[in-house]
């Protein structure tokens, strides 16, 4: 059944001078730059995706595995779009990114595809395409985006925080969001070794609700008078903002760990949830990325670093 909202969603999009929908016969181009991404994450190398002969294109596909044999098949569930710069929407493509045709979640599209070439970084271009989706999304009445990316492509990873995006799930992977009904939020360096997490009030002030810090490299994590707000949406607020505080912690290579109890319950937030949730995923993140010869190199070693 044909979801009308969606349908107009990518009728902004693909009315938006900044991107334009894959042709017919682009699909294999559209793959080779999606292959493009996955070395550049997994390994780190960047390749040039119009400049990949086939015997290239083969190797990174088996150097890939099934991530490789996976980004180059068509997909009849999403819309693949060219990003161009918005000063020359009639030239070159300089990234793609891929929007789903079916809302996952309460009222969210889901990202794939989120990539820009090296030589047409720092203009803004992935910020915009993530902007657009958004804003379309919330003129026709859904709540917004959501996207994954894998623990190890830390810069991927450190991008996202930066924008902004809470952290909804780390079941399979780091999945974030951009959601209408989660504020604004920050993350403050506000002591030594002491990171603030503040979310914007109805009245738009910043307030803190969580405070965590480092005792004898252990988490210490405090919650402040407003995170018992009783406001509906902040049932959402309070969980993400466990899980999202977290990342920023990893990312700084700060304890996730508050003791001996909690360390021993970490199996029971594999999904989402406390920070311990995460150590222990990152575990199993760090060893699948190694068995497929991926490039680890990561600020945090989860449980195993303990």
């Amino acid at each position: 059944m044909k979801d009308d909202q969606v349908t107009r969603v990518h009728q902004r999009l693909a009315a938006a001078p900044e991107l334009s929908p894959v042709a017919f016969g682009e699909g294999r181009r559209f793959g080779l730059w999606d292959l493009a991404s996955l070395a550049e994450g997994a390994f780190g190398e960047c390749v040039d995706p119009d400049s990949l002969t086939l015997t290239a294109e083969k190797r990174w596909r088996l150097r890939l595995g099934a991530e490789g044999r996976e980004c180059g098949r068509a997909d009849e569930f999403r819309v693949r779009y060219w990003i161009r710069s918005p000063e020359d929407p009639g030239g070159k493509p300089l990234g793609t990114v891929a929007v789903d045709t079916w809302r996952v979640g309460t009222g969210a599209l889901r990202v794939t595809s989120l990539y820009v070439h090296p030589v047409a970084r720092g203009q803004g271009l992935a910020s915009s395409a993530l902007d657009l989706v958004y804003d379309a999304c919330r003129a026709e009445g859904l709540h917004g985006l959501r996207l994954d990316t894998h623990w190890t492509w830390q810069e991927t990873v450190r991008y996202y925080l930066r924008r902004g995006l809470w952290v909804t799930s780390w079941k399979h992977a780091l999945g974030f969001a951009r959601l209408s009904y989660l504020p604004r939020y920050e993350v403050r360096e506000t002591g030594e070794e002491e990171l603030t997490f503040l979310v914007t009030d109805s009245e738009g002030r910043l307030v803190p609700l969580l405070v965590a810090g480092s005792d004898g490299g252990r988490l210490s994590l405090r919650e402040s008078e407003e995170y018992g707000w009783t406001q509906d949406r902040f049932d959402a607020v309070r969980l993400y903002a466990r899980s999202t505080l977290a990342l920023h912690l990893a990312v700084r290579g700060r304890p996730l760990v508050r003791g001996t109890e909690t360390r021993a319950r970490a199996h029971d937030w594999c999904d989402i949830g406390e920070p311990e949730g995460l150590a222990y995923k990152i575990d199993v993140f760090e060893q699948v990325a190694r068995e497929g010869g991926w490039r680890v190199e990561t600020p945090y070693g989860g449980l195993s670093a303990l």
